[in-house]
């Protein structure tokens, strides 16, 4: 199941290059071509890149990338996105490679019309390792690679756009938002999510991101809680979506990721920075889910005392299953993974090759899940490992734990009993642990007789010491509260990973440290002191400082470039948007003022021209066109509600829901839901429901001009 080349070789070389050019009467004259020099080039997983200095008179690059094996003629030329300026160099990233070798050319287009190019050595390029849970035979779709086939390479008729700092509000993409296939141009990466959770459309979609795009960037396009809101219509819905930052440098600065009833989703080489509760949050009803490859640094402080550098880094709950989260560099978190809220029934999930680097706990920290838990590095913990509760059961393979205070507990039981307790009098969980290396470790209380030099309790124990890994653990241990047994997932289902894939556990700290994060680990540097942050648990506020401080060094994206005018073969961009304006296209969404347009959500109140008049929602309250004008998804509204004291709107839903209401009045006006407060940003509140009867009602005097239920 395991699929990752050896280790990748970056091959750095200066070349002599040439140039045909018809000069004084003379066809074909070789001349060197002075001035451009690759200064930098490498493969990486799926993805090449090449540096270059710029070349005087040149007035914009082309990139292409190919086989080294294959003819000339087999270049393809990559997007222009791809293609960055940097202060003193630019860019170029080919992604979507399949493991292999590569030779990628830098066209430079000279004013005059002529071009110089340079080219690459063999770059090789080695495959993401597959495995885990999330790709799993028996799971529901069998691959979280979201809009890429396994073999790393996009899927047939997939969709690509890019989020910049500049694009986030304003790139657009066609969304399929009917049964009948009507097409509506979503406008900003916000709404195109939005469009997308209809359910109508899953198109494989690459979302690519460049450079640090910050919660301002984002403005619009997150949900009331500040995170990027990625919602299927209803439980494990197929998304085929991959979320990927391009290059070493690409940043969610100031905002997370939360995924909501999707199925295979990719996340991957992001830098997650200063995010809000949660870096990225696995919610609810969530399969296939891979994340992998991230730089998840601290969160914005959280209003309990253990918040101080945000709440989860990568958090999964209410039915997340499948799911695989592997190569992160958790930066000194403090608490890295939730894994199970309150679930009552098994689900399963895999870490593998995480470095949790000075990290303080919950790695994971489980409930009522089936865990495979192999070759990570726990890199001087200061609090504990792997914690077990509410009858989970984890396997624990092949990990190193370098001066982890406790590397494994189990709630109210063996070294968590002998202190106050650390999982709010919860239930034990079961650990089955296997070849692991473990060093400077306050206390680790083994149950079986192969324990070694460990203390042995057969009646109160951290974890059961397995002699081989298909040892299945006696039915005989079992949690002294709560009374459970550790349930072999391990020997009776597919883990997503075959023995022979597990990394020789004194290999893994090598690892680890080379390949978990983002591309050659990213552009963020920091040298934490062992001899004081093994043991600290408080933000270490000058890495707070730092990551605050933080500028982007990219100076523009776009290599200013063309498609290739002579290339014949060169297809239409497929991610390029029709004109929406244009009455012509038979892909132009319906009128979006038309009440009876499916296109515009399940249920549509405009105030401006239904008044209260409607036949899903009860609304009581006054009418006002004195309140302004409001522009909202290509709509002009003049009337709105006025939200009083005497206003009440009710309705009920019979599945999950997502509200939508539009208001004008300043950021932070809150109106309540269903008796809990929600404050607007950019005018506009959004807010999950569960089936049931709701009501909306005054908090703040504002005024309600649009709602849309979807």
């Amino acid at each position: 199941m395991k699929k990752r080349m050896n280790k990748v070789i970056s091959l750095i070389l200066l070349y002599s290059l040439t140039l045909s050019l018809f000069v004084g009467g003379f066809v074909n004259t070789t001349v060197s071509a002075a001035g451009f020099s690759i200064s930098n080039s490498g493969g990486w997983f799926e993805t090449a890149y090449v540096e270059w200095s710029p070349v005087s008179n040149a007035e914009g690059y082309n990139v292409y990338v190919k086989p080294a094996s294959a003819s000339d003629s087999q270049y393809k030329q990559i997007d222009t996105e791809l293609i960055r300026r940097y202060p003193t160099y630019w860019r170029a990233d080919a992604v979507g490679l399949a493991a292999g070798n590569y030779v990628m050319k830098v066209e430079a287009m000279l004013s005059g019309g002529s071009t110089v190019s340079a080219v690459t050595n063999t770059l090789t390029v080695a495959a993401h390792d597959r495995s885990g849970f999330a790709f799993a035979a028996n799971s529901q779709y069998g691959t979280g690679s979201g809009a890429y086939h396994d073999d790393g390479t996009l899927k047939a008729g997939a969709q690509v756009i890019y989020v910049t700092s500049e694009t986030a509000q304003t790139v657009t993409l066609d969304v399929k938002v009917s049964s009948s296939g009507s097409v509506q141009t979503g406008v900003g990466i916000g709404e195109i999510l939005a469009l997308r959770q209809k359910g109508y459309d899953t198109t494989p979609l690459a979302i690519r991101f460049i450079g640090k795009v910050t919660a301002a960037d984002m403005s619009g396009q997150l949900n009331g809680s500040g995170y990027l809101q990625v919602k299927g219509k209803s439980n494990y819905s197929e998304m085929n979506m991959t979320f990927e930052g391009i290059g070493q440098d690409a940043y969610a600065y100031g905002w997370g990721l939360l995924l909501r009833y999707v199925g295979n989703v990719e996340v991957r080489n992001l830098g997650i920075a200063l995010f809000p509760d949660d870096g990225i949050s696995l919610d609810t009803g969530n399969v296939n889910v891979w994340l992998h490859h991230n730089d998840i640094f601290y969160g914005t402080a959280g209003g309990d005392a253990d918040q101080a550098k945000g709440d989860g880094s990568t958090d999964l709950k209410k039915g997340s299953t499948y799911i695989t989260i592997s190569y992160n560099h958790y930066w000194d978190a403090g608490k890295a993974s939730l894994v199970g809220l309150s679930e009552s029934t098994e689900f399963f999930v895999t870490l593998h090759h995480n470095w949790f680097d000075h990290s303080d706990s919950r790695h994971p920290r489980i409930r009522v899940a089936s865990v495979h838990i192999y070759n990570n590095f726990f890199d001087g913990v200061s609090k504990y490992g792997v914690g077990t509760t509410t009858g989970s059961s984890a396997f624990v393979e092949a990990n190193y734990f370098r001066n982890t205070k406790y590397p494994m507990l189990s709630s109210l039981q063996g070294t968590d009993a002998l202190g106050d307790g650390t999982f709010s009098g919860e239930d034990g969980g079961m650990i089955k642990a296997y070849n692991n290396i473990i060093v400077d470790a306050a206390s680790l209380i083994y149950a079986n007789s192969n324990a070694g030099t460990a203390a042995a309790d057969a009646s109160s124990f951290d974890a059961y010491l397995a002699s081989s890994r298909n040892e299945a653990v006696p039915s005989s241990y079992q949690t002294v509260v709560g009374g459970t047994s550790y349930n072999n997932f391990d020997t009776r289902i597919d883990l997503g990973v075959d023995a022979a894939d597990i990394d020789n556990v004194s290999d893994v700290e090598q690892i680890v440290t080379a390949e978990a994060g983002r591309l050659n680990k990213g552009d963020f540097t920091w040298e934490f002191n062992d001899s004081v942050d093994d043991a600290s648990s408080s933000l270490n506020t000058a890495l707070m400082s730092k990551i605050k401080n933080y500028t982007s060094a990219l100076v523009s994206v776009g290599g200013n470039s063309t498609e290739n005018p002579t290339d014949p073969t060169e297809p239409t961009d497929p991610t390029e948007p029709t004109d929406p304006t244009d009455p012509t296209d038979p892909t132009n969404p319906t009128d979006p003022t038309d009440p009876t347009d499916p296109t515009t959500g399940e249920y549509v109140h405009n105030f401006t021209t239904d008044g209260k008049a409607s036949d899903f929602f009860a609304i009581q309250g006054n009418l006002s066109t004195s309140k302004g004008t409001v522009v909202y998804n290509g709509l002009t509204l003049t009337q709105c509600l006025k939200i009083e004291s005497s206003t009440k709107i009710e309705f009920t839903t019979t599945e999950n829901a997502t509200l939508t209401l539009v208001f004008n009045t300043a950021d932070g006006t809150k109106i309540k839901i269903d008796g809990t407060s929600y404050a607007m940003q950019d005018g506009v509140v959004r807010v999950d429901l569960q089936p049931g009867a709701h009501t909306i009602t005054k908090d703040e005097v504002t005024n309600l001009y649009y709602m849309e239920l979807e």
